[in-house]
């Protein structure tokens, strides 16, 4: 990992956290949204608005639905980042 995807990796990971009370040791870059973590398409939308604020970048819904792990979220916003 990058420094750059290491510290998103860490914003992801303490927003799992705090809004969603994940056990940090569930949190892996190959844990899955909705199976290992159990999250629902809310809390999907919930995270999406806090990393919208984060960055300060529209996040378009379809980046989104390609997402199934937590390395995915890192690796789309820092796709976002990368393209401002």
């Amino acid at each position: 990992m990058t420094t750059e995807q290491d510290s998103i990796y860490q914003e992801v990971t303490s927003l799992l956290i705090k809004l969603f009370e994940i056990a940090p040791e569930a949190i892996t870059p190959e844990a899955r949204l909705y199976e290992d973590l159990e999250l629902d398409s809310i809390d999907a939308v919930d995270m999406i608005v806090h990393l919208q604020k984060k960055t300060g970048k529209k996040i378009k819904p379809e980046t989104f639905k390609s997402v199934r792990t937590v390395q995915d979220v890192v690796d789309a916003v820092e796709q976002l980042l990368r393209e401002a």
